[in-house]
C-alpha cells in the first residue's frame, strides 16, 4: 500500500529536475527502508554541505521532515549509522558506488554506533566483530539482540527530588477528590486524604532541582 507521505514525496521528485543532487535525495528517501545507507550517505552531504539553506529550508531538520517524511530522529539516526560506518571502512571502500547497497542492516549498525558513542565500542572491538556483521550467519534480529546485550545502555538517571515531589503531590491531589467523591469513605478519611494534598503540595512548591 502506497503511504501518503510516499505520494508526496513523488510529487516533489516531479517537481524537482532528474539528476539533481536534491532529485536523488528524493529518490533514495522513497526506498530507504532497502536501501538505508544509500540515504544515510546523502543525508550527510546534505546536512554538512548546508544545502537544506538553497532548497528553502531553515534547517536540516525541517527539510528532512517537510520534504522527506523524515522525523527529526529518524534523520539524525540515519546519519550517525552511515558516519560509523565511513569511520571504520577503508575510504576506497566507502566511496565505491555499490556499498550502500552492502551496508549490514540498519538495525545492527545502529546498535553499534549507539554503543560507540556511550564509549562502550573501540575500533579495535569493532574490527574483532567486523566479520559476524558484514558476512552475517545470523539474522539481523539476532544479531541486533546480541549486540544489545552485550553493550547495554546503562540505566536511566532517576527524576530530579523537585519533579518527584510535584508528581507526588498530583497523585496525592488526585487521590483526595476521588476519595471525597466516594459516600462509602468516611469524611475523617476524606480530610486526612485532602491534608495530606496540601502537605505535598506545599513541599512541591518549596523543593529546587539541584
Amino acid at each position: 500500500m502506497v503511504t501518503a507521505a510516499e505520494i508526496d514525496i513523488e510529487k516533489k521528485a516531479a517537481s524537482v529536475p532528474p539528476g539533481t543532487f536534491r532529485h536523488t535525495v528524493l529518490v533514495a528517501a522513497k526506498r530507504f527502508k532497502s536501501t538505508w545507507a544509500e540515504l544515510g550517505k546523502l543525508l550527510v552531504q546534505v546536512r554538512d554541505e548546508n544545502l537544506w539553506e538553497s532548497w528553502g529550508y531553515n534547517s536540516f531538520e525541517a527539510y528532512a521532515l517537510k520534504e522527506l517524511h523524515i522525523k527529526k530522529q529518524t534523520a539524525l539516526k540515519l546519519t550517525r549509522s552511515f558516519s560509523f560506518l565511513a569511520k571504520h571502512e577503508a575510504p576506497e571502500e566507502v566511496s565505491q558506488p555499490d556499498f550502500p547497497q552492502k551496508a549490514p542492516p540498519f538495525e545492527v549498525i545502529e546498535v553499534l554506533a549507539d554503543a560507540e558513542e556511550r564509549g562502550q565500542l573501540s575500533p579495535q572491538e569493532y574490527r574483532s566483530l567486523r566479520d559476524s556483521i558484514w558476512n552475517a550467519e545470523k539474522p539481523p534480529n539476532e544479531l541486533k539482540k546480541e549486540f544489545v546485550e552485550r553493550f547495554p545502555k546503562p540505566p536511566p538517571e532517576p527524576p530530579p527530588e523537585s519533579l518527584q515531589v510535584r508528581k507526588l503531590a498530583q497523585l496525592a491531589r488526585k487521590l483526595a477528590a476521588e476519595v471525597s467523591g466516594c459516600r462509602r469513605v468516611p469524611h475523617a478519611i476524606a480530610e486526612r486524604a485532602g491534608t495530606l494534598a496540601e502537605d505535598l503540595e506545599e513541599l512541591a512548591s518549596g523543593v529546587n532541582d539541584a
